[in-house]
């Protein structure tokens, strides 16, 4: 009441006093609430990392974790991180599942534009992160290990491999043996089929110094003929194929479709396939020559049943019904229901990651089956009475079923069953008889599938027909462990290419330990319906998988980049601690170099503090760099019921870690610490959704906390 009457008071004199047209200040008398006074105490505090004295603590990283393209914006997120931190670091679009793209190309335009920005900004950035089971193009990963599949021609095979198939040889010539030409049961694509054996000698430096000759086989002058070629070498291996016949006998050509032509083809572990075309005919018959002697001591494996030369413009000997099965060109594929949306993929998206297919969204399950729908219009109906064989490749965003069938214009029609779909490439082979003159149409349905199915390499014939026939050729376990390996190669390689410049640090493999088993590593064996972006590389590059990992980066960064191991529930679960120290320990046994052990620090403000210092302990007794590296703290509740008291316990816990860190990580060990979420989280976050985790509230607005990190790096970083 006293304020008021102030108030009304000093109102009446101003009032008064201007009339005399002199000025006399107003006396308001209101005290501010304590929020405000609390808040401008806050916002008084100077950037967080004028906080550190950089003459006692020259190499002391205070860094911050966000968006790539928020930082590329240059907006709000730009100027806070550039204020307040030394480092960056890029929560996922530096990640592996961020840039391989279908095809394994690596998408590194923005990378290379975040890189450019921070420099010029005078922003370090911290790599995050290498290697990892998560955030993968695991669908990229997992189609380079699916089986090979191999259609032979829908035409004669115009090459005479009977010689080959009763390992007589009879017309062909083996003009220089090397070590050793043979045909090995069992040894070929698939199950059962034979293999041409061929070894070059140890002394073999030469094309012809391991030769094989074909039979002649007649040509039409007039018309194109493809060549087909299956081939793996125990070790690598340089060939060519000449000729007898043609204009020009050693030809330079794309043997495996990289888009260059060369003299000769490389083999490895793996099968390839050498396809080409010729039509530079010299004469009426032609003859191959295989030629792999360049190296010495390789043997070379050449699929017999699938060693193929035919007139592309013959007669086929089986038509499949389904023109363009592989989608490589086009679709005559309609459809309709619910919603869903149809068409035909980027190129990579297609069987084995090459290549295009079909595929069918369809947002829900629907009451029917059949409310969902492809459909392929044939050229001409199917035969009344005859069998058809059905084949394709198919594989789904989520396990499901499809169903496919032979339908009328009545919609009677033949169908072919359920058909699973799972999360990997499933090869199909099915078939159903046709019972009316009218089967005008392939249908197939998928209102029991909810989620995208992609279909590639449809075969529909007759079963009467011969030729086109499937060979599924699995990769062995060695044969995996070497294409992981080079896909590994090659995004460090591609990352580091063109990050090391201004990249001095980097998380180089992330969370391995297992955390229910914290001395062992985690794995997917076993593991059913892993999500989409997880792929294990320990599962195929076994233990040494970080030993590989820290040597290519090494090998492809800057010799004295800092290279971190970063996991999680360090100071959770001690003993997951000490796995990951003997990890480290085993990593450098095998001649690879760890040089600190990042802990991310996802904690509570009930978190044990003994074991946090514990965790320090442990990490300070290994010798190497210690980064907290993606600390936040929640506070048990959302953002909506969060209280005075939840802040000032957070700010508690913040202050605690960081005091804790300078006070047991000696100083020659402290990398730095980097805060993982500045702001809140908001509710439709994928990370701590709706918990008031930062420094900061969504609105930029500083919190507690903000003070208490500066309090405790103006006592430590001094």
């Amino acid at each position: 009441m006293n304020t008021l009457y102030k108030i009304a008071v000093s109102l009446t004199t101003l009032v008064v006093v201007a009339s005399c047209n002199k000025y006399k200040a107003a006396e308001f008398n209101v005290d501010k609430p304590e929020s405000v006074t609390l808040q401008e105490d806050i916002d008084s505090y100077p950037a967080l990392k004028t906080y550190i004295n950089r003459t006692a603590h020259p190499d002391f990283k205070f860094g911050v974790a966000g968006n790539l393209s928020e930082y590329l914006n240059k907006g709000v997120m730009y100027r806070l991180a550039n204020k307040n931190f030394d480092e960056f670091a890029v929560g996922y679009e530096m990640k592996h599942g961020a840039v391989v793209m279908a095809d394994g190309s690596l998408a590194l335009d923005k990378v290379t534009d975040f890189l450019q920005t921070t420099r010029q900004a005078g922003m370090s950035v911290y790599g995050h992160t290498l290697v990892w089971h998560a955030n993968q193009n695991a669908s990229y990963l997992k189609g380079l290990l699916a089986p090979m599949t191999v259609t032979s021609p829908a035409y004669a095979n115009d090459l005479n491999v009977a010689g080959l198939q009763d390992k007589t040889f009879n017309g062909w010539n083996r003009a220089n043996i090397g070590a050793g030409i043979s045909i090995a049961d069992g040894e070929g694509m698939g199950t059962g089929n034979k293999a041409l054996k061929l070894v070059s000698a140890a002394g073999s430096s030469s094309a012809t110094a391991l030769q094989l000759i074909s039979p002649a086989i007649p040509v039409n002058r007039t018309h194109r003929y493809e060549v087909i070629v299956y081939i793996k070498s125990d070790v690598p291996g340089e060939g060519r194929i000449t000729f007898e016949g043609l204009n020009n006998n050693t030809p330079q050509i794309d043997w495996m479709k990289t888009g260059t032509p060369s003299a000769t083809f490389t083999t490895g572990i793996s099968w390839k396939e050498i396809r080409f075309q010729i039509n530079d005919f010299a004469a009426d018959n032609i003859k191959l020559h295989f030629d792999l002697g360049y190296k010495p001591n390789v043997t070379y494996s050449i699929d017999v049943n699938n060693l193929y030369v035919y007139d592309t413009q013959g007669n086929p000997i089986v038509t499949n019904l389904v023109a363009n099965g592989n989608f490589e060109s086009g679709s005559a594929w309609g459809g309709w229901g619910n919603n869903s949306t149809r068409g035909i993929t980027a190129n990579g998206l297609g069987l084995n990651n090459t290549g295009k297919a079909l595929f069918v969204t369809n947002p829900s399950k629907t009451t029917n089956y059949w409310d969902v729908q492809t459909t392929y219009p044939f050229a001409a109906a199917l035969t009344n009475g005859e069998t058809y064989n059905l084949s394709f490749w198919v594989k789904g965003t989520a396990a499901g079923v499809i169903r496919p069938e032979l339908q009328s214009p009545n919609y009677s029609s033949n169908g072919f069953g359920q058909v699973p779909v799972t999360t990997q490439w499933t090869q199909v082979n099915i078939a159903t008889t046709v019972t009316a003159a009218d089967r005008t149409r392939l249908i197939i349905s998928y209102g029991e599938f909810a989620g995208t199915v992609y279909i590639d390499d449809v075969v529909l014939k007759s079963s009467k027909a011969t030729g086109g026939n499937v060979t599924v050729v699995n990769k062995t376990d060695v044969e995996k462990t070497v294409i992981i390996t080079d896909a590994m190669d090659k995004f460090i390689s591609g990352m580091l290419g063109v990050s090391k410049s201004h990249v001095k640090a980097w998380d180089v493999v992330n969370e391995p330990m297992d955390d229910g088993k914290p001395y062992e590593l985690k794995t997917g064996i076993g593991q059913s319906n892993l999500p989409a972006d997880v792929f294990h590389w320990q599962d195929y590059m076994s233990k040494d998988y970080a030993v590989t990992a820290f040597k290519m980066a090494r090998k492809y960064g800057n010799a004295s980049d800092i290279h971190f191991i970063n996991d999680y529930n360090l100071e959770y679960n001690l003993d997951k601690c000490r796995g990951l120290i003997a990890y480290v320990n085993y990593i450098e046994s095998k001649g690879a170099k760890v040089d600190g052990i990042g802990t991310q620090m996802h904690i509570s403000t009930t978190t044990n503090k003994q074991k946090i210092v514990d965790m320090f302990k442990l990490l300070a007794a290994t010798g190497k760099m210690v980064k907290i590296s993606e600390l936040d703290i929640g506070v048990g509740v959302q953002t909506t019921a969060a209280t005075a008291e939840h802040y000032k316990a957070q700010a508690d816990m913040y202050k605690f870690v960081i005091d804790k860190y300078f006070e047991l990580i000696p100083a020659r060990q402290r990398y730095g610490i980097t805060i993982w979420s500045p702001l809140d989280s908001p509710v439709n976050s994928y990370w701590r959704a709706g918990e008031p985790i930062g420094l900061w509230t969504e609105a930029f607005v500083r919190k507690l906390a903000y003070s208490y990190v500066a309090k405790a790096l103006e006592e430590n970083a001094k």
